[in-house]
């Protein structure tokens, strides 16, 4: 993929990838711990929301790209403390999962707030034609 096809991804791609992550990486995190939380399951539930809201952001659904992106930003948002707690733990592992998964909703967020701008500019001009 080159740069301009990767800065032309769709909201409903990059919210696809970004759940892919949540659940692969949250699992793996889960399986691999010796004492397994059941909040390091969040991330998987919240991916799998993303899956099953998907073909209504692919659809241009305004509600429910609305809550897709408000998970999203729920999602980057509590990442922060199982960050800062691998840090503690100097647990190379986890900080690495916990990073994909931070970058990825973060990329999804920004792509996200790319459909909602384009989306408004599409509708101002729309109705600069009528």
């Amino acid at each position: 993929m080159n740069k301009q096809n990767y800065f032309k991804m769709k909201a409903h791609s990059a919210s696809l990838i970004n759940a892919a992550f949540l659940i692969t990486l949250s699992l793996w995190g889960y399986w691999s711990s010796d004492s397994p939380s059941t909040t390091a399951l969040i991330p998987t539930f919240i991916g799998v929301v993303l899956v099953l809201l998907n073909k209504g952001v692919k659809n241009e659904n305004k509600m429910i790209a609305h809550i897709a992106v408000l998970l999203t930003l729920l999602m980057s948002i509590g990442l922060i403390k199982p960050l800062t707690a691998a840090l503690g733990r100097e647990d190379n592992a986890a900080i690495l999962r916990v990073l994909f998964m931070l970058i990825s909703t973060i990329f999804a967020f920004i792509f996200f707030i790319k459909s909602f701008i384009a989306a408004r500019k599409k509708r101002a001009e729309s109705n600069e034609i009528s």
